[in-house]
């Protein structure tokens, strides 16, 4: 106990580039930063675009690949460390053109037939030439839990 009287929980926070992921950009970011809790662990996925294994846009300017690309990142990026689609708690959409919407949509509704918190954003663009769509999301990895159906 602090000397104040509050309980003070120490976390382990773990920065992790799992592989079979394209490295980060110039080792700017990590793609996923875990902060281990008592219960679980709370994991907050950097925005995801879709690029193969090269680091190079898939499928520029369709933003319907581009989701299936992004989705199949990151539930590769949520089983690495113990979670899946269903422990998504947020995800924020940035997209080029909301007239993309229908698109993306029909693809995330697929892998989260209950949709968790949301924002979704049009920018005028994103970091990579060709990407219409980049995805951003936290979840929480518990063990041993039972989901309701």
């Amino acid at each position: 106990m602090a000397a104040d009287g509050l309980n003070v929980i120490r976390m382990k926070v773990t920065l992790d580039n799992p592989a079979g992921v394209a490295a980060p950009f110039g080792d700017r970011f990590a793609h996923v930063a875990r902060v281990d809790l008592p219960t679980g662990a709370l994991l907050m996925l950097a925005g995801q675009v879709a690029v193969d294994d090269n680091g190079d846009v898939v499928a520029p300017g369709d933003a319907g690949k581009q989701a299936e690309r992004i989705f199949e990142i990151v539930e590769g990026l949520l089983t690495a460390h113990g979670a899946s689609p269903a422990d998504v708690l947020h995800i924020r959409t940035f997209m080029t053109s909301l007239d993309d919407l229908a698109a993306y949509g029909a693809v995330r509704r697929r892998l989260f037939p209950k949709p968790p918190a949301s924002t979704t954003v049009e920018v005028s663009r994103l970091f990579l030439p060709g990407a219409v769509l980049e995805v951003e999301l936290t979840a929480v990895a518990q063990p041993n839990i039972t989901r309701p159906a």
